[in-house]
């Protein structure tokens, strides 16, 4: 089975994403989401209002991810993860659906 493209304290691979995520985890949680073809404004609103329902649908969402990629893991592990380093595993989970992506910022940093 494959693995993650980064580690969970990889998150300084993307700084902007990592910014992001750090100011607003609700919206990574969010977009996260929508990527696996859930609800980004369900998963991102109870992810800040109720942090418990947050992580169990973020543990769903890496589950999906998982399952896309091929990586090995399985739903408690997922659940520990998004538990005890929330903000790496958003991070971790974001760089995993959309590799390399930059935002508008980085590329205009880079011309």
């Amino acid at each position: 089975m494959g693995e993650w493209t980064n580690g969970l304290f990889s998150c300084f691979n993307n700084c902007t994403l990592c910014l992001i995520t750090y100011i607003a985890p609700c919206y990574t949680a969010g977009k996260n989401a929508e990527a696996v073809g859930d609800s980004c404004i369900m998963v991102g609103a109870l992810w800040y209002l109720f942090p418990a329902a947050g992580v169990y649908l973020c543990a769903v969402v890496r589950g999906k991810i998982r399952e896309q990629k091929g990586i090995d893991g399985g739903f408690g592990g997922d659940c520990l993860v998004h538990l005890f380093c929330p903000l790496c595993a958003l991070v971790q989970d974001a760089q995993e659906i959309r590799p390399g992506e930059t935002t508008q910022g980085e590329s205009m940093a880079r011309e």
